[in-house]
C-alpha cells in the first residue's frame, strides 16, 4: 500500500524505489519548475516565483496523473552584475548567465532521460529565460530525434499570465493601469491566491512609471486579492496541462 509520501507528486519526496516503480508503472512525465529570486517590489517577499511555479507545478502534476515535479530551479538569468541591470540593481536578486542556465537545464533533462522519463516538460514563472527554455528544447530533441524521449518547453504556461489571465482580469473588473508589468495587480494577486505570507500588504504601494524606483513596475497592485488570483490560477493549470497534454499526444505513433 503507498504511503502518504509516495504518493507525493514532489521527486524529493521519493526513494530511489519508490521512484524505480513509478516510473516502471507508466510515470515518465517529469516537470522542471523554473522560477528565479528576485525582487519583486517592497511588498512581495524575494522568493515569489520559486514559491509560485512549485505550486502551480503540482496542480498540474496532479491533472495529468501520470507526471512527477522536480526540485525547483531558482537561479536564473536576471540581469548583468557589473554594471547592475533590470532586477540586480536591487538587493537580494541573485542572477547566473544564459549559458550557465542552459546547461542546468541540459543536465537536468539528460539526467531524467537517464532514468528513464519520457517526457521532460520546462515549466517557466519568469519571462527573462522563455527563450533559454526553446532553445534548450530544440537541441535536445534534435539530438534526440531517435528516441522516445522528448522535451516540452511548455511556454504556454507563461503566455497565458501575459493573455488569458489578463483578459479575465478586465473582465472581473481590474484595470489596465492596475494590473501592471511587474509587481501590480496581477502579479500580486497570484501570489496572494497561492501563498498570502508571502505578500505584506501594508507595503502595497501604486506605481504608474514603467520604473518608478521601487521595483513595482507600470501597475497598482493596492486592490489585489485571492479572488483576483485564483482567475489565473486556474487558466495556468488548465491551460498548461492541456498544452503537455497535447504534446504527448503528438508524440505517439501513428
Amino acid at each position: 500500500m503507498a504511503n502518504a509520501t509516495n504518493a507525493s507528486v514532489f521527486l524529493e519526496d521519493q526513494t530511489w524505489t519508490e521512484l524505480r516503480d513509478r516510473i516502471g508503472a507508466g510515470t515518465t512525465t517529469i516537470i522542471i519548475p523554473i522560477g528565479g529570486t528576485e525582487q519583486s517590489g517592497p511588498a512581495m517577499a524575494l522568493g515569489k516565483h520559486n514559491v509560485r511555479v512549485k505550486f502551480l507545478a503540482e496542480k498540474i502534476a496532479g491533472q495529468l496523473g501520470n507526471a512527477l515535479v522536480a526540485p525547483v530551479i531558482s537561479y536564473v538569468p536576471e540581469g548583468t552584475i557589473d554594471p547592475p541591470t533590470a532586477h540586480m540593481r536591487f538587493p537580494g536578486t541573485i542572477t547566473i548567465s544564459d549559458k550557465t542556465f542552459e546547461e542546468l537545464l541540459e543536465s537536468a533533462a539528460r539526467s531524467f532521460k537517464l532514468h528513464g522519463f519520457k517526457t521532460i516538460v520546462l515549466i517557466g514563472d519568469h519571462g527573462g529565460y522563455q527563450a533559454d527554455e526553446r532553445h534548450v528544447a530544440d537541441r535536445l530533441n534534435a539530438e534526440w530525434r531517435k528516441t522516445p524521449v522528448r522535451v516540452f518547453a511548455a511556454l504556454e504556461y507563461y503566455q497565458i499570465t501575459q493573455g488569458a489571465y489578463v483578459d479575465k482580469l478586465l473582465s472581473a473588473g481590474a484595470t489596465r493601469p492596475e494590473i501592471g508589468t511587474h509587481a501590480g495587480l496581477a502579479d500580486t494577486s497570484l501570489m496572494l491566491a497561492i501563498d498570502p505570507s508571502m505578500v505584506r500588504k501594508d507595503r502595497l504601494v501604486a506605481s504608474p512609471k514603467l520604473d518608478a524606483g521601487d521595483g513595482v513596475y507600470g501597475g497598482d497592485p493596492t486592490r489585489s486579492s485571492a479572488a483576483f488570483g485564483q482567475l489565473g490560477v486556474d487558466l495556468i493549470v488548465n491551460g498548461t496541462t492541456e498544452a503537455i497534454r497535447s504534446f504527448i499526444e503528438k508524440q505517439q505513433p501513428k
